[in-house]
């Protein structure tokens, strides 16, 4: 596995470089830090099963808060995957996975998503499973020593839709945007953004989630994706 600590440190050395991942103006735009562990109780499990609710419920907390985005989730305990299959335990017994490894930014649909850095288009795909990603984006970037991977899940079809993996996406390229529910996998309209160190053998999916008791393997491969985002600091 590529060392998390060599990745941390060339990132964040070439932090002014990255460009901005989603169009935030911090001097007139907020942001709302959405919790979907067992602490938020506002949600039951008919809204979390019922996709317009669902939405509801995330348009009037920002609504409620004045903000553009909804973010968070990085290494957050989620509840909320109960709701899908695509999150069970394989076996009897096993324990699901629940464990959120990457950061989701809520917003309107079609909402624009913009390359951090230069990449090439490892690979793609329609992820339709009720909870799944839906349309997914795979980059591959190289920064200074080290190469590794951005993921962008719950696109729009129409993200793909021209798509070859090998092409070139320049810092800035306006190359997808965020999926209505009936493409992002039955999700209220968001971007699951996840760094990759190491992808393996996977090709136009990875895993977002994982068990919890795993965590400090797949975390340690999927590091915060803030270092990338820059967004939390404007919470």
């Amino acid at each position: 596995m590529k060392s998390l600590t060599l990745f941390n440190e060339i990132t964040t050395a070439s932090q002014h470089l990255f460009h901005p991942v989603v169009h935030f103006d911090p001097a007139k735009d907020r942001l709302f830090q959405l919790d979907f562990t067992e602490e938020n109780r506002e949600l039951s499990e008919t809204e979390l099963s019922d996709t317009p609710k669902f939405t509801a419920y995330i348009n009037q907390q920002l609504n409620n808060a004045n903000a553009r985005y909804g973010i968070g989730g990085y290494a957050e305990h989620r509840t909320v995957y109960r709701i899908s299959k695509v999150f069970d335990a394989t076996e009897p017994g096993e324990e699901p996975r629940r464990l959120h490894l990457g950061t989701d930014i809520w917003g309107k649909p079609n909402t624009a998503v913009m390359a951090p850095l230069d990449g090439i288009v490892h690979s793609f795909a329609f992820n339709n499973q009720f909870g799944d990603y839906g349309a997914t984006i795979i980059l591959t970037h190289t920064v200074d020593a080290i190469s590794f991977y951005t993921l962008y899940g719950h696109l729009s079809l129409n993200s793909i839709k021209n798509m070859e993996e090998g092409n070139r996406i320049e810092k800035g390229d306006l190359f997808a945007e965020f999926g209505i529910p009936a493409e992002n996998g039955s999700w209220p309209p968001h971007l699951h953004f996840q760094i990759i160190l190491d992808i393996g053998e996977w090709k136009g999916d990875y895993p977002g989630v994982c068990k919890f008791s795993e965590q400090e393997r797949w975390l340690a491969n999927s590091p915060d994706p803030d270092i990338i985002l820059q967004l939390n600091k404007f919470l």
